[in-house]
C-alpha cells in the first residue's frame, strides 16, 4: 500500500510540473488575456475530477465507457501540455546558460534569468494546439470516420487461379464503443460495396465482455463476401483486462463470444488454418490467437500450420504486428503475406518501468 502511494503522489506531483510548465507559455504568450489562462486552469481541473471520478467508481468487474472517456481525456490534455513543456524546458536551459554567461562576464544585475520570450511560448501554444485539436476531432468524429485504403499486392508463386482475388480486412471492431447505428451501418454498407473476395477481421471483437456485441449482431451480420469470412482473436477479446466474478464466469463469457462469431458469420480460426478453393487451386488461410510481444501470447503458429505443404501460398492473420518481428519472419515455412490489426495507427503509452505504466 506504501509503495502505491508513493507512486500515487509522484504520479501527481508529475502531472502538477506538466501543467506548471504549461501554463508558463500561456503566461507568457497571453499576459493581457486573463481569461485564457482561467480556462487552462478550468479544463486541467475538468479533467483531474472527471478521472477521480472515475478511479473512484471504477469496477473491473463492470467496464464502462467512463474509462475510455477517462483515458481520452488524459491524452487529450497530456500530449500538447508535453509539447508545450519540451518547448519551455529548452528555453530555460538556454535562459540558465546566458544568465550564468552574463553573470560571470560581470554584465548582469538584478534577476539571474533572462525573461522568457513571448514568441518562444506562442510558438510553443500553436504546434500544441495542432495534437489537441487532431485528437479531439479523432474522439468526436473520427471513430466513425471510415476509410478505404487499397493496396494491389504482387506474388511470383501465387496460383493464376487467383489473379485479381480481392479481399477486405477490418480490424479492432471494440463494439462496446459504438453509440451511433447510422453510422455503423454506413461503415458496413461501405466493406459490402468493395465487393471484395473475402473478407478478413484481424481481433478485438469486443473491448472485455462478448455482451458488448449483442446490440450490434444484426448489423455485422449483412457483412458479405463470396468466398467466405473469417476472424481471429485479439487482445481485448479474451476478457483480461478487467475482473470477473468467477472463473467460470470468464470462460462462459468466452464460449458466448465464439457463438458471436458464429452469429455474425465468421469463421473464427483458433491457431488453425484452412484452404480457400479457387477452381482446381487453393490458397491457405491461418489464423492465430493472439500473440504479442508484452501482451498475452496465445497463438501457436506452429500448430495452426502444422498440416500445411510447405510450398503452398499463405496468408496469416495475427491480431498484433509484434508478433511478425518476434516468430513470423523467422519460421520454417515462408508466409506470403500478414495481416494485422492492433495498433489503430499508432499506440501511445508512458512507461517508468516499476512505477507508472
Amino acid at each position: 500500500m506504501t509503495s502505491i502511494l508513493i507512486r500515487l503522489i509522484l504520479f501527481i506531483l508529475f502531472l502538477g510540473l506538466i501543467d506548471w510548465y504549461s501554463f508558463q507559455a500561456f503566461k507568457t504568450g497571453f499576459p493581457s488575456q486573463p481569461w485564457i489562462k482561467y480556462a487552462f486552469w478550468g479544463f486541467s481541473m475538468l479533467v483531474y475530477l472527471f478521472v477521480g471520478y472515475v478511479f473512484l467508481t471504477f469496477d473491473r468487474g463492470s467496464m464502462n465507457l467512463n474509462f475510455g472517456r477517462m483515458v481520452s481525456l488524459l491524452i487529450l490534455s497530456l500530449i500538447p501540455k508535453l509539447i508545450i513543456l519540451a518547448f519551455l524546458f529548452g528555453e530555460d536551459i538556454l535562459r540558465f546558460l546566458s544568465g550564468a554567461f552574463q553573470s560571470l562576464a560581470g554584465g548582469r544585475e538584478g534577476d539571474f534569468l533572462p525573461e522568457r520570450r513571448k514568441m518562444i511560448s506562442q510558438t510553443a501554444l500553436i504546434l500544441a494546439a495542432v495534437p489537441f485539436l487532431g485528437i479531439l476531432h479523432g474522439v468526436l468524429i473520427g471513430k466513425y470516420r471510415y476509410r478505404v485504403m487499397k493496396h494491389t499486392l504482387e506474388f511470383d508463386d501465387l496460383p493464376e487461379e487467383f489473379d485479381g482475388f480481392t479481399l477486405t480486412q477490418i480490424s479492432d471492431i471494440h463494439s462496446g464503443s459504438f453509440d451511433d447505428k447510422k453510422k455503423l451501418e454506413y461503415g458496413i454498407d461501405l466493406i459490402n460495396q468493395q465487393n471484395s473476395d473475402v473478407i478478413l477481421f484481424t481481433g478485438d471483437l469486443v473491448n472485455n465482455q462478448a455482451a458488448e456485441m449483442e446490440p450490434w449482431i444484426e448489423t455485422f451480420r449483412k457483412l458479405n463476401a463470396p468466398m467466405g469470412k473469417y476472424s481471429i482473436l485479439g487482445n481485448h477479446d479474451y476478457g483480461d483486462y478487467m475482473a470477473w466474478p468467477s472463473r467460470e464466469a470468464k470462460v462462459q463469457n468466452m464460449q458466448r463470444l465464439f457463438q458471436v462469431h458464429e452469429e455474425v458469420g465468421f469463421k473464427l480460426l483458433r491457431n488453425e488454418s484452412l484452404p480457400i478453393k479457387k477452381g482446381n487451386a487453393s490458397i491457405d488461410l491461418i489464423g492465430v490467437e493472439n500473440w504479442g510481444k508484452g501482451f498475452a501470447q496465445y497463438g501457436d503458429l506452429a500448430k495452426a500450420a502444422s498440416n500445411l505443404k510447405e510450398k503452398s501460398f499463405k496468408i496469416l492473420m495475427s491480431h498484433d504486428p509484434s508478433h511478425f518481428d518476434e516468430q513470423v519472419k523467422n519460421f520454417s515455412q515462408f508466409i506470403h503475406l500478414t495481416l494485422s490489426g492492433h495498433t489503430h495507427g499508432m499506440q501511445f503509452g508512458i512507461e517508468i518501468p516499476g512505477w507508472v505504466k
